[in-house]
């Protein structure tokens, strides 16, 4: 079976290939730019971009958008955290932070997988963490520098690919893998 997973993301390919391919599942990456919609919602971002480029393709696909939410700051930046990562990155988030104890976080990830027919399933799992109180490490992007998943004493990005993969949580990928088991395969 062949998952076509529509993404430019090089590490969201390779994480989803780490994973499926021990249930014999290849993943196709396509790199296809998608409309992806102003929301507050991860999943309606999700669902959207993912029909989309299943119309457009006329292929079955799976697409994902996740959100990071920071508590303290009443889940901002969400749905937004591409457009603050680019406007204040990482250092302006910590300036909010200032003075807050609360230093809970988490990333919710949504994952859509689109059909021809036009139905779409989603699938959302989240990774929960804190902020650390400065950037650090050397790999990953953005909120990496300043995100310790729990369990962890680390920021992701303290972490190669092939490690800081494995501090996702693979809820959403187990929910697939259990979709297509039961429906698909």
């Amino acid at each position: 079976m062949v998952i076509n997973y529509v993404t430019k993301n090089y590490a969201k390919a390779e994480s989803a290939r780490q994973f499926f391919e021990n249930f014999g599942i290849r993943i196709n990456q396509i790199k296809m730019d998608t409309v992806e919609i102003q929301s507050d919602k991860i999943e309606e971002i999700a669902k959207f971009s993912a029909e989309y480029a299943s119309k457009k393709l006329n292929l079955p696909v799976l697409k994902n958008d996740t959100g990071f939410f920071v508590e303290a700051l009443d889940g901002f930046p969400g749905a937004y955290s591409h457009f603050v990562e680019d406007k204040i990155g990482y250092e302006g988030l910590l300036k909010l932070m200032e003075g807050k104890e609360n230093r809970k976080a988490y990333f919710l990830e949504v994952f859509a997988l689109s059909f021809q027919n036009g139905e779409t399933k989603l699938f959302t799992c989240k990774t929960y963490g804190t902020l650390a109180l400065t950037g650090q490490g050397d790999f990953g992007w953005g909120w990496d520098h300043i995100f310790i998943p729990d369990g962890e004493t680390n920021v992701l990005a303290c972490f190669d690919d092939a490690e800081r993969f494995k501090k996702w949580n693979n809820d959403g990928f187990n929910q697939i893998l259990n979709y297509l088991k039961n429906e698909i395969m």
